[in-house]
């Protein structure tokens, strides 16, 4: 099943988030029991060549590619879908004005502006179809999520979530958290910030949206999850090396 497919369907979705580049990393987190990749362009060492590299990798191990672009970067949305990602992140969605961009950018007509040229495209390969039909089903299948991550998004978090052609929304909560507090803090766990991210989720249920949230520890996770976000990147591939060395020297040291 397509990542869309599962989403739509209410299943969760725990998924690792890459920030490096070398391509056996990767071939060792498709080893493990997650069920996606979330590639990191924004904050982590991501480029058009480690996405293309990658991709493939990720799609022989039966996992979903998912990209984060750079902010304001929505020609890189479209980039990633030809480079064989199902969904695409843009963070800095603070305005209706920023969603209707980045869902242009993500769909074919009539929804969206988006340009035919894939490199890699559907499971299927490039040149599998061209109706208007299988644009229709590329639109559905390949998701775009809006990110949520300060106070102006959140205000106009229900005209976002009203935008065709964008299917769900990613908070990230350490910057949310930032904005919440007006700079006073950075804590993803923050006990302030739970309402909102409450909120966030049942506005994007209500409205038939997806809905996904950064989770950095598994006692994150586990309460994200209760608020009703399915989409749960866990922690981050440098914290990964970290902690496996450190639970090895525990567990030695014991």
């Amino acid at each position: 099943m397509s990542l869309a497919s599962r989403l739509r369907a209410g299943e969760t979705i725990y998924s690792a988030w890459s920030n490096l580049t070398d391509p056996l990393v990767m071939e060792a987190l498709c080893r493990t029991p997650l069920d996606a990749m979330l590639l990191d362009m924004q904050h982590g060492a991501h480029d058009t060549a480690s996405i293309v590299a990658l991709t493939g990798i990720i799609r022989a191990a039966q996992k979903h590619t998912l990209v984060r672009v750079p902010v304001g970067r929505f020609d890189m949305a479209s980039r990633a879908l030809d480079m064989g990602a199902e969904a695409v992140i843009a963070p800095m969605i603070n305005s209706v004005e920023d969603a209707r961009r980045f869902a242009a950018a993500m769909k074919y007509p009539p929804l969206g502006e988006r340009s035919w040229g894939q490199l890699r495209g559907r499971p299927g390969s490039y040149g599998a179809g061209g109706s208007g039909s299988y644009l229709r089903e590329v639109n559905e299948a390949t998701l775009s999520f809006a990110m949520i991550e300060t106070r102006a998004a959140y205000t106009a978090l229900d005209d976002i979530l009203a935008v065709d052609g964008i299917d769900g929304v990613f908070v990230g909560p350490s910057d949310f958290s930032i904005a919440w507090s007006n700079g006073a803090e950075v804590d993803a766990g923050s006990e302030a910030i739970i309402e909102p991210l409450t909120q966030i989720a049942a506005k994007a249920k209500a409205a038939g949206k997806l809905c996904g949230i950064y989770a950095a520890t598994p006692s994150l996770a586990k309460r994200f999850v209760g608020l009703g976000y399915t989409y749960i990147p866990l922690s981050v591939d440098t914290a990964y090396v970290t902690l496996g060395v450190q639970s090895l020297l525990d567990a030695v040291k014991a």
